[in-house]
């Protein structure tokens, strides 16, 4: 790799002093700090007509300049390849504005989607109201353990890419492109999905397919525009879908408990009735139960895919050592009050063989089992309510798709997996290219008016299916390789400023559910419920597992890379931290975890949790 190339991308850049020489900066380079450029003050001025009467240029030509590329950053050449790419991906000129408050919401509300309020509808159709909670606590307890671990390792390196990093830096080259490439396709695919599935949204109120088209070029719009105002117009736009997405859902916990109780309109008392008639589980049998079951896991996983987000948006979190760990311990109160005590009440509300369950599509409103249970119960009104939420938390999946995908696309590039023009990162710290790709990406969602776009968007969801099963499996593998590392060379994990409170058990038993939810759903497509075994179903299911097998195998053949993974003695522990005095650090820390010691235990109690 040639060292001086930052494809125009780096905000860190190695230097001595900072000179100005006619409105150009000019690096001068004697030793190895790392200083953040403000590229407001660096911008060119322009000419005289483009100034203001104090001399300062005007907005337009700010606008017009903050299009323009970072400064190049500055590589020792002396340094490996794999120093360069650390170097890089801890140094991207990703802009800080995220706070405290985006990372809470991201963490609380930001994976809240199409996954519960309608994917949760087709689980119990075919797991049962016991599947159903079976299921999503179980997947539960393993997103737990994987914000933990990510947590930890985020808040030591937040780098471009976070997660997408950490599998090619402390497990092996190899698995991180292939695991890589496979999120980055999922994000691509999301998008023009949720889109399509949002036009659809619009039709509960009866609107005519014909302006199908109309709502597509409209979401696609919003969409783009809320990510061309870079990381802070994302984490604005996120903080309120979900702070609506959290309020509907709290709303429905209490009227879903007084329906429960009695204190609708019609029904009357019903309790537990559902899970008596027509029962618990779905099939006369042990082994039509267990299978589904195992249907559930799936789309649980489904309806988690995004918890990822609070690591991929520490490089570009304010202050990571703070906000990251209490955005990550929000993530033990959205599986149990928006998920587990939601789905509780939805199994009790809706018995499993309702035939409303079954919808034409995975966006279909109406087969929300949110909206089944208030019409069921005579309410009027409320299901506009949540179909709004719905298409809000539509649009806010498709959002979320061009951030991460256009970070994952950065961050490859950084560790020198795509072309270099995917690194280009702007003066306001927006990687341009990697938006405007996957942006045009989306347009895809056109082909909604096709006669074949169920085929076409069945096989670009199959092309990504278990990708997110992957990415976590990689954070689980990074983790316990990263434990293994400090402890082959000597450290401890008191140089660590946020500790997962499960640790290393927690990866192991995270990395152990995954392989069982990746043996279920290999069961469930090579028998699919309720049809013959066929390759279609199979492929659709399962398709994106030889693909990364296939990525993996490629990536080893053209690295000429044959080691399975890393001696933790030689892995780089260092490279890429936000604190660089350990002694210091270490100090600090010790001091910190001495004063919550020392404080009563409702306050630790609520520490630990919050």
């Amino acid at each position: 790799m040639d060292s001086g190339s930052g494809s125009g991308s780096g905000s860190g850049v190695t230097v001595a002093d900072v000179t100005k020489e006619k409105g150009n900066v000019t690096t001068n380079v004697e030793h190895k700090d790392t200083y953040s450029i403000d590229i407001d003050s660096n911008i060119e001025q322009g000419s005289s007509a483009e100034k203001t009467s104090s001399g300062k240029p005007t907005r337009w030509r700010n606008f017009v300049d903050s299009f323009k590329p970072m400064p190049p950053m500055v590589i020792d050449p002396n340094w490996t390849e794999e120093q360069i790419i650390a170097h890089r991906t801890a140094n991207a000129p990703l802009k800080q504005e995220l706070s405290g408050r985006h990372l809470t919401f991201l963490a609380i509300g930001g994976a809240i989607g199409t996954g519960l309020f309608i994917g949760s509808g087709t689980a119990l159709r075919t797991g049962g109201a016991a599947g159903l909670v079976i299921g999503w606590c179980i997947m539960g307890t393993m997103i737990y353990a994987m914000v933990m671990s990510l947590g930890e390792l985020a808040v030591v390196f937040p780098v471009s890419g976070s997660f997408n990093t950490y599998a090619t830096r402390f497990v092996d080259e190899s698995f991180g492109f292939a695991t890589n490439i496979n999120y980055m396709l999922q994000n691509l695919v999301v998008l023009p999905l949720e889109i399509v599935g949002a036009s659809l949204t619009v039709q509960y109120w009866g609107t005519d397919k014909k302006y199908n088209d109309g709502f597509v070029a409209l979401f696609w719009l919003v969409i783009v525009i809320i990510n061309f105002f870079g990381v802070r117009g994302y984490a604005e736009a996120e903080f309120i879908f979900s702070f609506i997405k959290i309020i509907t859902v709290l709303g429905f916990i209490i009227l879903g408990i007084v329906l429960t109780c009695g204190g609708g309109p019609v029904g009357g008392y019903i309790g537990g009735h559902y899970w008596h008639d027509p029962g618990a589980f779905v099939g006369p049998t042990v082994g039509q139960q267990f299978k589904g079951v195992c249907s559930v896991f799936v789309t649980a996983a489904f309806s988690f895919s995004g918890s990822e987000l609070i690591g991929l948006a520490s490089a570009e979190s304010a202050e990571p050592r703070k906000s990251v760990p209490a955005a990550a311990k929000q993530v033990f109160w959205r599986i149990t009050l928006f998920y587990v005590i939601s789905l509780t009440l939805i199994g009790c509300l809706i018995p499993y063989n309702d035939p409303r369950l079954i919808g034409s599509s995975s966006d279909d409103a109406t087969a929300s089992p949110f909206v089944i249970a208030i019409v069921s119960h005579g309410i009027k009104g409320l299901p506009s309510v949540v179909n709004v939420v719905i298409l809000i938390a539509v649009l806010s999946v498709g959002n979320s798709a061009i951030y991460m995908c256009s970070r994952t696309l950065s961050s490859l590039c950084e560790q020198g997996s795509l072309p270099k023009i995917f690194g280009y990162i702007d003066r306001k710290g927006r990687p341009l290219f990697s938006i405007c790709f996957v942006s045009t990406f989306g347009l895809i969602a056109f082909v909604a008016e096709s006669d074949k776009e169920g085929a076409v968007f069945n096989w670009l969801m199959a092309l990504s299916g278990l990708s997110s099963l992957f990415t976590w499996g990689g954070i689980f593998v990074s983790h316990i390789q990263f434990r293994k590392a400090l402890a082959a060379q000597g450290r401890g994990t008191d140089e660590l400023p946020f500790i997962s409170p499960i640790g290393i058990w927690g990866s192991l038993w995270g990395f152990f559910i995954i392989f069982l939810v990746f043996i279920a759903q290999f069961y469930v497509a090579v028998a699919p419920i309720g049809d013959p075994p066929n390759a279609s179903d199979f492929f659709q299911a399962y398709l994106s597992f030889p693909i990364v097998l296939v990525f993996y195998i490629g990536h080893k053949i053209w690295k000429k890379n044959w080691k399975l993974y890393k001696d933790p003695k030689t892995i780089d522990i260092d490279t890429g931290r936000r604190e660089d005095d350990l002694e210091l650090l270490k100090q600090e820390l010790a001091e910190e975890r001495a004063i919550l010691a020392a404080k009563p235990f409702y306050k630790r109690f609520y520490h630990f949790w919050c």
